[in-house]
């Protein structure tokens, strides 16, 4: 069955049910469809807090039914090819569907396999990550029955999705290692892909003083290549200098943060970047517009609007696509519109229980704080904002287009 629609939404996550939503709050009359495979939607910001044992992890996956505009055709099916020079895409079962305009949101893959050994170790024997929902609730189990010995934390060199989530679920464990009095015990180890810990400098420097706190001894440049379960050794590929070396390090418990990248079916289509081996959409990160073909727009993890992949920069990304798609809809020059996205995105860093430093900035990593207050301090109002208020906000008013 072939089918036709003004607007074809590719992923039903938070851009493309909040897009979605903003778009007929602006025109109800809009024809809009939303392609997306999963009977669940997640709030996937709470799988941290998860981790540090205070979210439930049900708490954070609702039926995806209950929050697709009613409006909006559901083709709960998966994108698999796609012909933009006719305006089609082809899903996993064959349906052929066209569009007007095509919005690209399908979000990041996680690639478990780019590290040696490491899918099969995941979830047991002490090796665990927040970035999936079924082993998120396991690097709790892993935290609270620690008792002492070797804990290793990683973070690859290229994207991954929120990129303060793997300091987050470690400065929590430290945390909780110090108030059941064994952070003396605990050799923590952080091995980032990064050359810093956050690449706005005011923030680094209070980071440095976090790790500093907790006694966590830092390599940079380090990037994870092998889990040897049997052996419990991570191995790790560092730069030095203008060569590379092999490092080992003994886990007793071991979390990882994989590599992002688009999903393979954009990847390998005419919508990436050419020559990525990330696959994102290939798109004007001022307008979200698609570089080759202007009835496309793109927006959260898959587009290539920047390296900070949150839903934070979905917030302010999605009223710019809104915007310009009604633009060109009405046949208006995107170059002349003043709406256009600067990169904004922020990472409420937990740096302990009850503790938070945000970190907003843009492209430039400009520093951009919001809020009236010292953003280099850690405050429990930022806690109580994260806990509480923003996951209320999210499934509320952010996926009903209210803001």
């Amino acid at each position: 069955m072939n089918e036709h629609h003004q607007i074809l939404i590719i992923g039903g996550g938070n851009a493309g049910i909040s897009v979605a939503a903003q778009l007929l709050r602006r025109n109800s009359k809009l024809d809009i469809a939303i392609v997306e495979p999963s009977d669940k939607h997640y709030y996937q910001p709470g799988w941290t807090l998860v981790g540090g044992g205070v979210f439930n992890i049900n708490d954070t996956v609702r039926n995806e039914a209950d929050y697709i505009p009613p409006q909006v055709k559901w083709i709960k099916d998966g994108a698999d090819k796609f012909e933009p020079e006719k305006n089609l895409i082809i899903t996993k079962s064959g349906e052929q569907i066209t569009y007007n305009f095509l919005i690209v949101c399908c979000g990041a893959q996680l690639n478990w396999n780019a590290v040696k050994g490491l899918s099969e170790a995941l979830g047991k024997n002490g090796v665990c990550s927040i970035y999936r929902f079924d082993i998120a609730p396991y690097t709790y189990e892993c935290i609270k029955n620690f008792t002492g010995g070797k804990v290793v934390f990683t973070q690859p060199a290229g994207f991954n999705k929120c990129g303060g989530a793997p300091q987050k679920i470690m400065y929590l464990a430290a945390d909780n290692f110090r108030k059941r009095g064994i952070l003396e015990k605990s050799d923590i180890s952080f091995f980032t892909g990064k050359p810093g810990l956050l690449r706005v400098k005011e923030i680094n420097e209070v980071l440095l003083k976090v790790v500093k706190r907790y006694g966590i001894r830092v390599t940079y440049q380090a990037t994870l290549i092998e889990v040897r379960s049997k052996t419990r050794e991570a191995v790790f590929e560092v730069i030095k200098g203008d060569g590379k070396e092999q490092v080992t390090a003994q886990y007793d418990m071991l979390h990882v943060s994989p590599l992002a990248s688009a999903p393979d079916f954009i990847k390998n289509s005419p919508l990436a970047v050419k020559d990525d081996p990330f696959g994102w959409v290939d798109i004007n990160r001022d307008t979200l517009q698609h570089n080759r073909y202007k009835n496309v727009f793109s927006l959260g993890d898959v587009s290539n609007a920047g390296d900070t992949k949150t839903g934070a920069a979905v917030h302010k990304q999605a009223p710019v696509v809104v915007k310009n798609l009604l633009a060109a809809i009405e046949r208006k020059s995107l170059t002349e519109l003043p709406d256009k996205y600067n990169g904004y995105t922020s990472c409420p860093l937990i740096t302990g229980y009850g503790k938070i430093v945000l970190a907003e900035f843009d492209h430039d990593n400009k520093f951009l704080p919001t809020f009236p207050l010292d953003p280099t301090k850690e405050r429990y109002s930022m806690w109580l904002l994260i806990r509480y208020l923003m996951p209320w906000f999210y499934w509320n008013r952010i996926l009903k287009g209210k803001s």
